[in-house]
């Protein structure tokens, strides 16, 4: 059938011709379409659910808004995890989906039990759905900063709030504009209960006539000189002045009690979870992009930033936006340098087919196919939604040197056809390419086959590594598939066209020579003694042990990002006002280091579904200057190792990440370290004990950088507890006296202000010198029913007490996590080591569970896996093999070898000291289906050399073992040519990758380092190991026919 194919082409060859055309202007229209990101999108299928409960604290946010939503959610259709976060006045329930799930399915199904759950809610809280992004969608980020100094931060949040976050969110593929920092303004009433009390009005009442005094009513419409006239009532509070004119009652002399008779009002900064710093100079205020799911990051950015420069004009005089974060500086440097790395890796494949062949126009037509298959390949990616990025486009990049395998030995093959025959070249060109092609034609296309199945076990992997390696895996597949098709199609084609004139014979190309001079009198010796060189090459095979067995695990590399983020962690229970000047001391001396351009830093929470930060945790984004403006001789690694040491504050715990890997690990397990451990239990104070005595063990394991445990009851409560029986003889139920500690203890938020588009909260409180302390608070006045007043301590016990600062759960049951930093140790053999450490020597209660999250999670999951696939793999890889040749031996032999490959990439990988991860594993199985390959073009001509030497010899008297050893030492020195070229197109192909240092470059090595060490092993295999085993196979057969 191949044969067929290949025959059709050249008999249509303009067709072939037409359709390369076509297939080139398509897939360069696409190119310049195509959508682009730094890193595929490794975020799980997830909906958030945040429900704001003003003022409320942990334990009452867990209690009657987390506990009831995760509770409800566990039973949500395809809901894997269900992850709960209560805040002070805010609650959080991640519900993370399996991989197969749609992203809106999944919205829809949430939304449809939540309907049934709101009802146990407690009045006036509505729980909202998150936006429909992932943990990628942070793509940019920036400040607004007045240096003229006329603004303060209420007005510069004021202009995001509600300028320019809508103006924002109109461009296309923006999910949400998050605000983050500044101080949102609010209108204060400070009521004072003395006057409250002279009066006899009550908190409530106060409350109501706010609320009454602040609306707007309209009359229906009337006619008036045939005209139609809409009626309407005023009464929206515009300022301080109406608020004070607010009337609460009548005396009873006729005189109306104002609002600011009992109250002092005010505008004042409503209380905040977040505060954001720029350089350590002072706050401001600002806004976080974040992109929907599936979007193009690269347009979604370029419009926000064109739109953003076009509201420059609308702002107020002095105050300007300075971009923070721009994901688009990482895409570009990350596609960049992938893209110089393929024009380097095109130029050195040509190189390699002119300097062997000798023939610039031969070594054109492998050269032509490589941009066929690759815009083939990007074209199919197109239609599955999928965007280039670093991961597909380093599929392309490893496969470039294996894409043109099938070209070379087509082009080398006909070369040696038109030197034999010369003058049958010349009348009948076109039969000798047909003939030529048809020869290695099938077993070509086979072998381009094994490399494309090879690939399956990847398309396996789960969660976040699938999600990693999906793009890479269906890119390569898609190159090679692409190359496969066209090898039997396009190149014989072209070679008709373009392999003409002089043909330099092999044995007068001069690095040919030098080759066969070399390689004669080796294969010479190892046909002589084949069982020699097969115990050789055993001893290659188990020598691949003891690097192995040196190597350590880890995930992932590190994905180098350009930008670095510090995300310290600090004592729970911090005051607002210690978190800002924490921040910006951080900043400050982050900023002190001469090669750091800009510090963005911000600690709490962002106003967005997607930031569960509490106020204990900052996140600093930090951003480098261009590398010319460094100190001489500084490495990012020497400046990000004295920013290390600039930052090292007591009670803080540092920790130094990448921005966008964090914080998909961050929504996927919730653990910002490589190494996380999960305490799951039903007591919060139990576990933060086995969390410090899990701290206090750690250190001891070898490889521990930092251990944290998070002090799950660490927060400070004042607890207010009703005495139920002193209340009811004062006539109050437990509402009323809980209403005075929410609302003048706290604060409420009553009603707010419409002023054209903005709208400003109305809050109503005691004076904070009233209720600044524990005695304070015992002395605060209640009104009761009957109009005496007593003081709150009269009816409640009020003490301090420890609680939790916040509450975090797993699938509704209480947790704690232990974040663990590691240094000088791969990640496996740290957790084996601390998890029997902690076995040895940590005493769990009863019901109460470890679980190793992190990085961890994801490796064992992986090798889980790929452990199953493998084989089956092997598998696929030996049937295409049996197809090819339709005999078992030929299959046992490649098969066999494949031991010896790896042998090379082992050495290789314990040289560089990489540690095994999944792209080291993606390498290997790449590794295993270009060396089958390697294999498979030798073995069809060590058979085509003894079928001829068997047909000549049955008419010359018979073959014989010398013959034999003969013919098949010819076969292999007739080979030595296409395997060198198609080994030295792998190898040096992958050169630039190995020596490459830009963004993404650390996975590309691991991918890479397998298959450059497996090319050398392979080389040595193919060229005197296979041809030893291929003739004590056909030496047996031999005898035993002789015998027979």
């Amino acid at each position: 059938m191949i044969e067929a194919v290949i025959r059709a082409s050249l008999r249509n060859r303009g067709l072939v011709l037409v359709a390369a055309l076509l297939l080139t202007m398509a897939g360069l229209l696409n190119l310049r379409t195509m959508p682009v990101d730094a890193l595929p999108d490794l975020s799980d299928v997830q909906v958030i659910i945040r429900t704001p409960f003003a003022g409320q604290a942990p334990q009452v946010v867990e209690d009657q808004v987390t506990y009831p939503l995760t509770t409800a959610m566990l039973s949500v259709p395809g809901a894997e995890t269900v992850r709960g976060y209560s805040f002070f006045g805010d609650s959080y329930v991640y519900i993370i989906f399996s991989d197969d799930t749609d992203p809106y399915w999944a919205r829809s199904r949430v939304l449809e039990y939540l309907s049934q759950v709101s009802s146990r809610l407690p009045d006036g809280v509505t729980p909202a759905l998150g936006p429909d992004a992932t943990g990628v969608g942070w793509v940019y980020e920036y400040a607004l900063v007045d240096r003229s100094n006329q603004h303060d931060l209420s007005q510069l949040r004021a202009i995001q709030d509600w300028f320019l976050k809508y103006e924002l969110q109109t461009v296309a593929g923006v999910s949400e504009v998050a605000s983050v920092g500044g101080m949102v303004k609010q209108y204060q009433v400070i009521v004072d209960p003395d006057r409250l009390s002279a009066y006899g009005l009550t908190l409530s009442a106060v409350n109501q006539a706010i609320r009454a005094g602040n609306q707007e009513v309209g009359g229906s419409v009337i006619e008036m000189a045939e005209t139609e006239f809409m009626v309407r009532a005023t009464g929206y509070i515009q300022g301080l002045d109406d608020l004070r004119a607010i009337p609460l009652k009548v005396t009873q002399d006729g005189t109306a009690v104002l609002l600011g008779d009992v109250a002092r009002v005010q505008t004042g900064p409503q209380l905040r979870r977040g505060v954001a710093d720029l350089n350590g100079e002072g706050e401001v205020a600002g806004g976080i992009v974040v992109m929907r799911s599936g979007e193009n990051a690269q347009a979604t950015i370029a419009a926000v930033k064109q739109r953003l420069y076009e509201l420059q004009a609308s702002l107020p005089e002095g105050v300007e936006i300075v971009p923070t974060y721009d994901r688009s500086e990482l895409i570009g440097r990350s596609v960049d340098n992938l893209y110089s790395k393929l024009l380097e890796e095109f130029a050195v494949v040509a190189f390699i087919c002119a300097l062997f062949l000798f023939h610039l126009r031969s070594s054109l037509v492998a050269i032509a196919t490589l941009p066929l298959g690759i815009l083939a390949a990007l074209l199919i990616m197109r239609g599955q939604d999928l965007n280039a990025n670093i991961m597909s486009l380093g599929g392309i990049a490893i496969a470039i040197g294996a894409m043109v395998d099938g070209a070379i030995v087509m082009i080398e093959n006909v070369h040696k056809h038109l030197e034999h025959d010369p003058e049958k070249a010349k009348t009948d060109r076109w039969g000798v390419i047909a003939k030529a092609s048809a020869e290695v034609g099938p077993a070509l296309y086979f072998s381009l086959l094994i490399i494309t199945f090879s690939f399956l076990p990847v398309f396996t992997l789960e969660a976040q590594e699938g999600r990693l390696f999906a793009p890479l895996a269906f890119t390569k597949t898609y190159a090679m598939a692409a190359a496969a098709i066209l090898s039997i199609t396009v190149v014989p084609v072209l070679m008709g066209y373009l392999i003409r004139g002089k043909i330099m014979p092999e044995n007068r190309n001069p690095v040919n020579r030098l080759l066969s001079w070399i390689y004669r009198p080796v294969i010479r010796l190892v046909m002589r003694a084949p069982w020699v060189m097969v115990a050789a090459g055993i001893l290659v095979m188990t020598s691949a042990i003891w690097p192995l067995s040196r190597l350590g695990s880890e995930f992932m590399p590190p994905l180098d990002e350009g930008d670095w983020m510090y995300m310290p962690t600090t004592r729970p229970g911090l005051s607002i006002g210690e978190a800002t000047q924490l921040l910006q001391q951080t900043d400050r001396l982050i900023k002190s280091v001469p090669e750091v351009a800009q510090v963005f830093g911000k600690i709490g929470r962002a106003d967005t579904a997607t930031d569960p930060a509490p106020l204990s945790m900052i996140e600093t984004i930090i951003r480098f200057k261009p590398e010319s403006e460094w100190r001489e001789g500084m490495t990012i690694e020497s400046i990000r190792e004295e920013i290390q040491r600039t930052v090292d504050l007591p009670g803080v715990t540092n920790a130094w990440v990448m921005p966008i890997k964090t914080r998909i690990d961050m929504l996927a397990t919730g653990i910002k370290t490589p190494v996380g451990i999960k305490i799951g239990g039903p007591d919060l104070p139990v576990i933060q004990s086995i969390g410090a005595d899990i701290e206090a063990l750690l250190p001891q394991v070898q490889g521990t950088a930092s251990v944290f445990a998070e002090r799950v009851a660490g927060g400070r409560y004042v607890t207010v507890d009703i005495d139920r029986a002193a209340a009811a003889r004062h006539g109050l139920n437990i509402d009323e006296v809980q209403a005075v500690v929410s609302s003048a203890i706290g604060g409420m938020n009553v009603s707010e202000t419409i002023e054209g588009l903005e709208r400003f909260p109305i809050n109503v409180r005691y004076p904070q010198e009233i209720r600044n302390s524990v005695d304070a608070i015992r002395d605060l006045p209640v009104l009761t029913s009957q109009g005496a007043r007593i003081r709150l301590g009269d009816v409640a016990h009020i003490e301090i007490q420890d609680g939790p600062p916040m509450i975090k759960s797993e699938n509704s049951r209480p947790t704690g996590w232990v974040y663990v930093d590691i240094a000088e140790r791969d990640i496996g053999s740290y957790v084996q080591a601390a998890q029997q450490h902690l076995a040895d020597n940590l005493a769990l209660p009863a019901g109460y569970s470890l679980t190793w999250s992190g990085q961890y999670e994801y490796m064992e999951r992986a090798k889980e896996r790929l452990t199953l696939v493998v084989p089956l793999t092997l598998l696929i890889i030996a049937f295409l093999l049996y197809m090819a040749f339709r005999g078992l031996a030929e299959v046992l032999i490649i098969m066999a070898t494949l031991p010896m490959a790896i042998a090379g990439s082992s050495w290789l990988l314990w040289w560089l000291a990489f540690d095994l991860s999944v792209a080291v594993a993606v390498g290997f199985i790449a590794l295993a289906g270009v060396a089958v390959e390697i294999g498979v073009i030798m073995l069809i001509y060590l058979n085509q050399y003894r079928a001829r030497y068997l047909a000549e010899a049955r008419e010359q008297g018979g073959p014989t073992v010398e013959g034999l050893r003969d013919a098949i030492a010819k076969g292999a020195l007739q080979r030595l040519r296409p395997v060198v070229m198609t080994v030295a197109a792998i190898t040096v192909g992958l050169l630039p990758i190995m020596q490459g240092h830009g963004t993404g470059g650390e996975i590309m090595q691991r991918i890479a380092t397998p298959m450059v060490g497996g090319m050398v092993s392979t080389l040595v295999l193919t060229l005197l190991v296979l041809p030893a085993v291929f003739f004590l196979w056909q030496r047996w057969v031999l005898r035993a026919q002789l015998r027979g």
